[in-house]
């Protein structure tokens, strides 16, 4: 299906008069080579916490706000059509289609991503959550992990290792349902955090693990021993909580779109499980330059799940020809499932304390792939950085805003308009 040029047109316009929250759009141009980008700066969704549908509060490092999906998801698609993330991290992007009648399409090398993301989708009931967890025995294990005491009491600890075997036997023997894989995501979200509501003693928050040397010196400084957790009733009202804002209508559409949904464990430079010219919308946030380092942030939930994190071929990349090169190659797949004229929103940031913009980066990539540059949204709530928007002087490290540019396919063999 060949999008309508309208409908980047009618985009432009709007974002040229946003003033949803009481502010006016800043517009400005990035200079790219002979030509320029139209650049919006503005507060294009909300930046309170608690706004988005309580489904999406699963933890994970370095993952964007449900609104952001939102915005492009409402704006570029409609009802039934496909919106895709190549890097699905904990699926914001495929919660947020689903919940809006889209049908996701996700891809992650690490395994865990399906773990996390799946389950949700199909959003079990709460009753069939906690008859389940009733019938699991979890009063002995066949192997304890000792040096993870420093995390677990010792009877906590002997559930959690109870319970991972429960899923590895059940996966193995083809046994594991919806609702084993619903709980199983459930306690890889709990298994280490820094209140009550984790299995764990106080430590790091949920979206990294610390290594067990490290979680002895918290344990030293804090003078803390790990107390006994109640693990049924964590996962209980960590189900609860997920399932609140999900409506009898929500949850029966969202049975129907999950059947037609995919989460891909692979690279996404190459995904021929992707048919062609078939996905209307993109809409991800990449890996950064060697900022996030996932692999040891995730080694206590891959080993919950039975993944060898080391196994786990994460891109981690320390130059930037070589984060550019990778990109290329993306983009290059992006445009061959991409319907004519469909667009990829690439959320990217500045790094490297700010010396470093990956847009530079992205740019000349997608242009040789065959994806056209049509503008660039940077969303900031405070406007504090806005004076020099390509010349940022960051107050901290790391990034600031959401800074997205805005590709498009051309359309059969016209070039569309860029602006």
């Amino acid at each position: 299906m060949q999008r309508d040029r309208a409908q980047v047109e009618a985009f432009h316009k709007e974002m040229q008069s946003f003033d949803t929250f009481g502010k006016n759009t800043i517009v400005t141009e990035k200079p790219y080579g002979t030509k320029s980008l139209p650049v919006y700066i503005n507060e294009f969704w909300t930046s309170k916490q608690r706004a988005a549908h309580s489904l999406h509060e699963v933890s994970y490092r370095a993952c964007f706000k449900p609104q952001l999906p939102r915005f492009f998801i409402e704006r570029f698609t409609i009802p039934g059509e496909r919106v895709y993330d190549p890097f699905m991290g904990r699926g914001t992007t495929l919660i947020e289609s689903a919940l809006l009648d889209r049908i996701p399409v996700g891809c992650d090398i690490n395994p865990l991503s399906a773990i996390l993301c799946l389950p949700r989708l199909r959003a079990v009931d709460q009753t069939r959550v906690n008859q389940r967890l009733a019938e699991i025995d979890l009063s002995h294990a066949q192997e304890i992990r000792e040096d993870l005491l420093v995390f677990y009491h010792p009877d906590t600890l002997r559930e959690v290792c109870a319970l991972r075997e429960y899923f590895l036997q059940r996966e193995k023997a083809g046994m594991l349902d919806e609702t084993d894989a619903w709980i199983r995501m459930v306690a890889t979200n709990r298994l280490t955090g820094h209140s009550t509501g984790f299995f764990s003693v106080y430590t790091l928050p949920p979206n990294q693990a610390v290594s067990i040397a490290s979680q002895i010196r918290i344990n030293e400084k804090r003078q803390q021993l790990p107390p006994r957790r109640d693990i049924r009733a964590i996962i209980t009202k960590k189900s609860a909580s997920l399932l609140k804002d999900l409506s009898r209508d929500e949850k029966k559409n969202l049975q129907r779109i999950s059947k037609k949904a995919a989460c891909l464990t692979s690279s996404c430079a190459d995904t021929p499980g992707i048919l062609k010219e078939s996905v209307a919308l993109v809409v991800t946030s990449p890996p950064f330059l060697d900022i996030v380092q996932y692999d040891k942030d995730n080694w206590l939930r891959c080993w919950f799940n039975g993944i060898d994190s080391r196994a786990v071929s994460i891109w981690q990349w320390r130059t930037e020809k070589a984060w550019q090169e990778a990109m290329s190659r993306v983009f290059a797949e992006l445009r061959r499932i991409l319907v004519p004229g469909g667009i990829v929103a690439f959320e990217v940031g500045e790094v490297r304390n700010g010396k470093v913009f990956l847009e530079d980066l992205v740019l000349p990539a997608a242009e040789s792939s065959g994806l056209q540059a049509c503008a660039v949204l940077i969303n900031d709530q405070d406007f504090t950085k806005t004076s020099n928007c390509w010349g940022v002087d960051n107050a901290s490290k790391g990034t600031n805003t959401n800074r997205i540019i805005l590709l498009q396919k051309a359309a059969d063999a016209e070039q569309l308009p860029l602006f």
